[in-house]
């Protein structure tokens, strides 16, 4: 049985595709996997809400404050639990405590606007 050129052409289109797909997972897979660096920022939950079009991530805001009357930092971050998104949402305006991990990279906003994605908060007393 005889392939036609158009017949080859198609069958070498669907393999280039199906192996850039598997490029870009793979290479999703290891942004979201290895993080780059991670730490502990302190401060003032200020904002936290549910976004996207098609993704919904948590998004939120942390001012951190050095000393009293001083300009707070702004620190944004993403979270890809429901329930610490869920346990934050109920210390709104109070001082917290976030760990994060910082993952550079990340090829799209399905996984957070932010490349910090926080995995534990607790509320500083």
């Amino acid at each position: 049985m005889r392939t036609s050129s158009s017949g080859k052409a198609l069958l070498v289109s669907i393999l280039v595709i199906l192996l850039a797909g598997g490029a870009v997972a793979a290479y999703t897979w290891a942004a979201l996997t290895w993080n780059y660096s991670e730490g502990d920022r302190v401060g003032y939950l200020q904002k936290l809400s549910k976004k996207g079009w098609l993704c919904k991530t948590w998004e939120g805001e942390l001012a951190m404050v050095t000393m009293p009357g001083a300009i707070p930092e702004k620190f944004y971050f993403s979270i890809r639990s429901d329930a610490i998104a869920a346990r934050l949402n109920r210390t709104m305006g109070k001082r917290v405590g976030l760990k994060y991990k910082q993952h550079l990279g990340v090829p799209t906003s399905c996984f957070g606007e932010t490349e910090y994605f926080v995995y534990e908060a607790v509320v500083m007393e």
